[in-house]
């Protein structure tokens, strides 16, 4: 009986091991967190929250809710833990594809004197991140990226013929390196990009793929949501959004919130709510430089 158990045990252990972390849950997690924080004005709640998805996940660093910085920027103003040095060297990394922007950032050259983090430290975490990146890839998608915008939107066959050529390139990526993603091939506009697919006969095959890659991190809820609205807007000429990307009127805003939260996305209330407080802070900034 002992052994049946321990067997029992042992496979349940090496089911939940090889389950794939699903990062629509962290995104929905880290949305609530940010949602305490912008509508209650609830920090310490909301810096709770974000604690207990950061020991579940590995931090994510979306460039509109910035939600790892946040959470260590205001940790260290109100002395809560966030995981000092060790947790800013993840920031570093998780920003290599900007590093040259963001390390002029005065909030974080404080953090990074304050917790003792020596330039060899972030050196030597953007020298690996970089040595990391897919020389091949970087490459190829340079050579994509000007095939995308050349002659577009003009040369309708030429741009047709160049998208199909895209399409390839990025299924082969897939079949050998997985998602082009920033730590493989640092900045790329990945939103425009992928929304050029719905010019190609291989779109359908993009729709399921991309989903995957949401789910497992690596491709932007976002980017996909733009891919799947602008082929019904622009493709398929249908007068009606899922996600709320493709400027149509929105009529049943509790459909379309449904399908946000689906793949991780915030509410249009929430999502209005980031662009205006983005759209502030913006404004601050470009106040302090002048």
């Amino acid at each position: 009986m002992k052994s049946f158990l321990t067997f029992i045990l042992l496979i349940l252990l090496i089911s939940c091991k090889n389950q794939k972390t699903n990062y629509i849950v962290y995104y929905n997690k880290v949305l609530i967190a940010d949602s305490i924080m912008r509508f209650e004005n609830d920090t310490i709640k909301s810096l709770k929250k974000y604690r207990k998805v950061f020991k579940k996940f590995e931090p994510k660093n979306d460039d509109r809710l910035n939600e790892f910085e946040n959470f260590i920027i205001l940790s260290d103003y109100y002395n809560k833990n966030f995981g000092g040095k060790k947790s800013l060297l993840k920031l570093v990394k998780l920003n290599g594809y900007n590093w040259e922007t963001k390390k002029n950032d005065k909030k974080i050259i404080h953090l990074l004197e304050k917790y003792k983090v020596d330039s060899s430290d972030v050196n030597n975490v953007i020298k690996n991140w970089n040595k990391n990146l897919n020389k091949t890839l970087i490459d190829s998608f340079k050579i994509a990226l000007k095939r995308d915008q050349e002659e577009r939107p003009t040369n309708l066959k030429l741009v047709k013929k160049n998208v199909d050529k895209n399409a390839r390139l990025l299924i082969w990526t897939f079949e050998n390196y997985g998602f082009p993603s920033s730590d493989k091939i640092g900045w790329f506009p990945m939103p425009t990009f992928l929304t050029h697919m719905i010019e190609s006969d291989k779109y359908p095959y993009f729709e399921k793929k991309l989903l995957e890659y949401v789910k497992s991190g690596e491709c932007a809820p976002r980017d996909y949501a733009m891919m799947i609205d602008y082929n019904l807007l622009f493709v398929e000429k249908q007068n009606k959004t899922i996600y709320g990307f493709n400027g149509v009127e929105i009529i049943d805003s509790i459909q379309v919130n449904k399908n946000r939260k689906s793949i991780g996305l915030p509410g249009l209330i929430h999502n209005s709510k980031i662009r205006k407080d983005l759209k502030i802070k913006k404004s601050k900034q470009n106040l302090k430089n002048t």
